[in-house]
């Protein structure tokens, strides 16, 4: 760690060198110039056998400062390929899978991105995200259907899942809740958004329906998604006098029926 701040101390004090020696440079060589070299370096601070010695070696700087520029015009092609922004190790990625692979470390691209600003973008939090860890609890349900899909005859096994739907370069959601009997759709919802909205407004669709068909007996049955252990959810299955029913975790098998509907 110190060895790293020592070496970006070291890279500030050259960069501010070769600026001031530059700004000298550029005085000496106006032609009304009457201020001497050593009196230029005095000013600025730095040493005149300094300033000769990047005098002697602009033409290398050239050279180096052209080579730069080339693989910096790469690294910029690769940032910007299939017109969204990269970061250090996603543009290395793309310099090794072009036609003519370019191999260029690590280090090398993001010296290069400081030297001429370009800056990585930052990933903003997903909202959904957020949202789902908002609504999640620990309540899960015990799984009471135990995959009985046909057993309990119409309106007794009610299976309730999500699913996403790409439309117009976005996703819009669908909840559906069926008859496990009968594989009918009692209800479903659609929203451009995961809130939780629509997944109760689905459950009060059905209880408006067809709640007369409904007893105490009814299970509802879904995953272990974050809508589905959410208190509004669960508040809303106590008040129908519905009886809960979950999935294992990671177990599609226990919710066939609306995963092979989707």
């Amino acid at each position: 760690m110190l060895f790293g701040q020592i070496r970006l101390a070291r890279e500030i004090s050259l960069g501010l060198s070769n600026r001031k020696f530059q700004l000298i440079h550029d005085l000496v060589s106006k032609p009304d110039n009457q201020l001497k070299v050593s009196h230029l370096c005095k000013l600025a601070h730095v040493t005149r056998s300094g300033y000769y010695n990047w005098l002697s070696n602009m033409d290398s700087r050239n050279e180096h400062e052209q080579k730069d520029r080339a693989d910096f015009s790469k690294i910029l092609e690769a940032y910007k390929f299939k017109g969204y922004d990269k970061g250090i190790r996603g543009i290395h990625m793309r310099l090794l899978h072009l036609e003519k692979p370019v191999l260029m470390n690590l280090k090398k691209i993001r010296r290069l991105m400081v030297k001429y600003n370009l800056r990585c973008p930052i990933r903003k939090p997903n909202p959904y995200r957020q949202m789902v860890r908002a609504l999640r609890t620990n309540k899960v349900a015990p799984n009471l259907l135990n995959r009985e899909f046909k057993e309990h005859g119409p309106r007794k096994v009610l299976l309730t899942d999500i699913t996403y739907i790409p439309l117009n370069d976005k996703y819009c959601y669908l909840s559906t809740i069926l008859d496990s009997y009968t594989m009918q759709v009692l209800g479903y919802c659609l929203s451009d958004s995961l809130a939780i909205d629509f997944v109760l407004e689905t459950v009060n669709m059905v209880l408006a329906k067809h709640g007369n068909e409904i007893s105490s007996e009814t299970i509802i049955h879904s995953d272990q998604g974050s809508h589905y252990t959410s208190y509004k959810f669960m508040q809303l299955v106590h008040d129908a006098n519905l009886r809960q029913s979950m999935s294992r975790r990671g177990n599609c098998w226990d919710n066939a029926p609306q995963e092979s509907f989707y």
